[in-house]
């Protein structure tokens, strides 16, 4: 999988838990620029992520995540 075809799943994934087909994330984007956004959102957003790539985060790793790119960063390690 290369960085490219996990930003797309990403896209899916953020797209499907915000039920907003318009959203696109890139190594910026953070909590600001999506509405819905929140603390109670952003639990659900994680598990979603671990289950669409098959992981789990450290509570270092979410509680570090500063934007999107980072998730890329540690999904990448992973794979």
């Amino acid at each position: 999988m290369t960085i490219n075809d996990v930003y797309l799943a990403l896209d899916e994934v953020f797209q499907d838990e915000f039920d907003d087909k318009s959203i696109h994330v890139t190594e910026t984007t953070t909590a600001n620029d999506i509405e819905d956004w929140d603390s109670l959102e952003h639990i659900n957003l994680v598990v979603a992520v671990e289950k669409r790539f098959n992981m789990k985060f450290t509570m270092g790793e979410v509680a570090g995540m500063k934007n999107v790119g980072e998730m890329v960063s540690i999904i990448m390690k992973r794979m």
